[in-house]
C-alpha cells in the first residue's frame, strides 16, 4: 500500500480544532509527515500545551487516517504544543499577559492567580507571575519568600531585574522590595510608576503566559497596566454571594469599556461550596449557589469553573506551598481544570484577534 502526503492532509482536513471551528490542516496545525509504507508519523501543533482537548484530537486524527485511507496504518502522532500570540505585549519575549482581577476583596484572587500560574507551568507552558496589588502583595508569603530580594543584572547597559524563581515560575513582586512591617503610602504616580517597573525592569526572558495579580476593585493599577500593556485577558474572581457578584459586574464593566477594552476570558467561582476533610463528597452551599456560573451566562462570557472552599487551601498558602502542587489533594485537580479552560480561552481570544487583522488588512 502507497500512501502520500497529498493523502494523509486530504485525511486530516476533516478534523476540526473543536474551538477555533477550522480543521487542522488550514489552521496549520500538522506538521513533520513522515511515510514508510504503511508506518505513519506526524506532529499536532496545539495552541498550548494546557489544551484539554489534546487526547480528543489525537482519537480525530487516528479514525480519520483509519477511514479516510486504511485501518491497516501504523499512526503515530506527537502531540506538540506551540503557544498563540496576537500582538507585541509591550514585554519582550512575553507572548501573552492574563490580568486576574475582582470587584472586591476578601474572594480569594491571589489564591487564584498564582495557582492558575502554576497550573499553567504544570502542563509545560513557560509562565511569570507578577503580584500587582501593590497596597497589599500576598505572594511573598504564599510562596514562603519573606524576605527574598530580586537579584540586578546588567543587560545592553540597562539594570535589569531578575525575577525570582520558585516552583517552576518567575516570580516579581512589590513586597520583595519593601518592609512588611511598615506600610507605604502609595499615590498614583508612584503607583503607576512601581507598576510599570515590574514589566519593563525586569528580565522575563521567553514566557508563554504572565500572570498578573491586579489589586481588588478597579483603579489606577487596573488603568495603568491595562493601557500601557496590550492584555490578552482577563479572568474575573468572584464567590457565590450577591454582594461579591455586584462588585465582579463593576470589574467585568471596567475592562469593557472603550478605553479599556480588555477580552473576558471568563469568570471564576471560588468558595463555591465548603467541603469537610473528614466528609469530601459532601457539599454545604454557605454563600448561595450557582451565582458566578448565572452571571456568566448573563454576560455571555465562559465560566471556567467552581473552587470549593477547603481549609487545606488557607493553610498551603500560609505555608508557602500552594495547594495545586499536592497532586493527592482534589484541590489540585480542581485548579489545574480551571487553567486548562484559561490558557484555551487564550487560544481562541488570539486566534479571534488575528482573524479580525487579517479581515481588515
Amino acid at each position: 500500500m502507497t500512501i502520500t502526503t497529498e493523502q494523509v492532509l486530504q485525511a486530516l482536513g476533516n478534523v476540526e480544532e473543536p474551538d477555533l471551528k477550522k480543521d487542522l490542516v488550514t489552521l496549520n496545525m500538522i506538521q513533520d509527515i513522515r511515510i514508510d509504507g504503511n508506518k505513519l508519523s506526524f506532529s499536532v501543533i496545539l495552541t498550548t500545551p494546557a489544551c484539554p482537548l489534546k487526547a480528543m484530537i489525537e482519537n480525530a486524527c487516528r479514525n480519520a487516517i483509519s477511514y479516510f485511507i486504511s485501518k491497516e496504518v501504523e499512526v503515530s502522532i506527537n502531540m506538540t504544543s506551540r503557544v498563540t500570540t496576537q500582538k507585541n505585549t509591550g514585554v519582550p519575549g512575553v507572548k501573552n499577559i492574563i490580568a486576574v482581577a475582582s470587584g472586591k476583596g476578601g474572594v480569594g484572587k491571589s489564591t487564584v492567580a498564582v495557582n492558575l500560574a502554576l497550573g499553567l507551568a504544570h502542563t509545560g507552558a513557560k509562565v511569570g507571575l507578577i503580584d500587582a496589588d501593590i497596597y497589599g502583595p500576598s505572594l511573598p508569603i504564599m510562596f514562603g519568600l519573606e524576605g527574598a530580594r530580586p537579584k540586578a543584572s546588567q543587560l545592553e547597559g540597562k539594570t535589569r531585574i531578575e525575577p525570582i524563581e520558585k516552583y517552576g515560575i518567575k516570580l516579581l513582586s512589590i513586597g520583595f522590595f519593601t518592609d512588611p512591617n511598615q506600610p507605604v503610602p502609595w499615590r498614583g504616580p508612584m503607583v503607576s510608576t512601581a507598576v510599570k517597573q515590574l514589566f519593563n525592569d525586569a528580565d522575563w526572558g521567553e514566557l508563554d503566559y504572565l500572570v498578573v495579580d491586579l489589586p481588588p476593585g478597579t483603579g489606577d493599577i487596573h488603568i495603568t497596566v491595562s493601557q500601557t500593556f496590550p492584555v490578552t485577558g482577563a479572568v474575573i474572581v468572584t464567590t457565590p454571594q450577591n454582594v461579591a457578584l455586584a462588585d465582579a459586574k463593576k470589574g467585568i464593566g471596567m475592562f469593557m469599556m472603550s478605553a479599556i477594552n480588555v477580552p473576558l476570558l471568563g469568570i471564576v467561582e471560588n468558595m463555591s461550596y465548603f467541603t469537610p476533610a473528614e466528609l469530601p463528597d459532601n457539599r454545604y452551599y454557605i454563600f448561595g449557589q450557582g451565582g458566578g456560573q448565572k452571571l456568566a451566562s448573563q454576560l455571555d462570557v465562559p465560566f471556567l469553573g467552581e473552587i470549593p472552599l477547603v481549609k487545606s487551601i488557607s493553610e498551603s498558602g500560609d505555608a508557602g506551598m500552594p495547594v495545586i502542587l499536592d497532586e493527592a489533594n482534589p484541590m489540585s485537580k480542581a485548579f489545574l481544570d480551571m487553567a486548562k479552560r484559561v490558557a484555551q480561552q487564550v487560544a481562541i481570544a488570539n486566534a479571534e484577534a488575528n482573524n479580525k487583522k487579517l479581515v481588515n488588512n
